[in-house]
């Protein structure tokens, strides 16, 4: 399978001008090579409903998904690579992507939809803005997804960070625009180091 990175932006900003997540986002992307495919998803555009947690009630088993999860799920099961761009809330993942991992769950237990099987070897990323120069404020957005690509039997490329806090001030964060330069090959090789 040729490789294919899903960019889902996570920002609550309305449509405009991006984010810093979303920028620096851009800039690491900028280094894939032309021959790898990029689909951009701004989760905000595409609203999800409240996840209802279903395990307990009948079989257990979740609905066929339709509409925007329809169209997140079959996004994400497309992807080689996902890279989940959100700014710091509070500490953690802003609201549209802590809904769309929400719905994990449910898609894990989708009859016939062998979403863990199937994200299983693929590559998860973060790319996170926030608003200080402490880094330690990442610390639990970051525990999230590597907690999360361990869980689903996934890569976990790591988390690029920028701080900024209104649009554009990311730009003048050096360090995280030379680390953007190499996040994406430098992600995967990180994870197998640490793996070994």
């Amino acid at each position: 399978m040729s490789r294919k990175f899903l960019f889902l932006l996570a920002s609550s900003r309305k449509p405009g001008v991006p984010g810093n997540s979303e920028q620096l986002a851009r800039k690491a992307a900028e280094a894939l090579p032309a021959s790898v495919e990029q689909q951009w998803i701004r989760l905000t555009d595409h609203p999800l409903d409240p996840f209802e947690d279903l395990r307990h009630e009948g079989d257990g088993a979740y609905p066929q998904p339709t509409g925007n999860a329809r169209m997140l799920l079959d996004a994400t099961l497309s992807a080689t690579d996902l890279v989940i761009v959100s700014p710091v809330y509070w500490y953690s993942l802003a609201t549209p992507a802590k809904l769309y991992l929400d719905h994990w769950s449910g898609w894990l237990r989708v009859p016939g939809a062998g979403f863990r099987a199937a994200m299983g070897g693929r590559t998860l990323y973060g790319v996170a803005g926030h608003a200080t120069r402490d880094r330690r404020v990442a610390e639990p957005l970051a525990g999230s997804l590597r907690l999360t690509a361990e869980f689903m039997g996934m890569d976990f490329g790591g988390v690029l960070l920028g701080s900024g806090t209104r649009p554009g001030q990311v730009h003048d964060d050096q360090d995280a625009l030379d680390e953007a330069a190499a996040f994406f090959t430098a992600g995967a090789q990180r994870d197998r180091a640490e793996a070994a």
